[in-house]
């Protein structure tokens, strides 16, 4: 396994309790077969969307 691909494991790990089961897996499955930037484009929308949401709550 490549570097980059070990690092960005560890830091998805980072993120697991905000992300949802299946969420994790499909970015753990991108990274394990060489789509480590298409992973880490879904791990930023997934997380923009979800500030987002935080956001729009805290308005209300």
């Amino acid at each position: 396994m490549k570097k980059s691909k070990s690092s960005f494991l560890r830091e998805l790990r980072k993120y697991k309790d905000h992300l949802t089961r299946q969420q994790f897996k499909t970015l753990r499955g991108q990274v394990l077969n060489g789509d480590c930037v298409g992973a880490k484009k879904g791990l930023e929308k997934i997380l923009n969307r979800r500030m987002q949401d935080e956001h729009t709550k805290n308005l209300s």
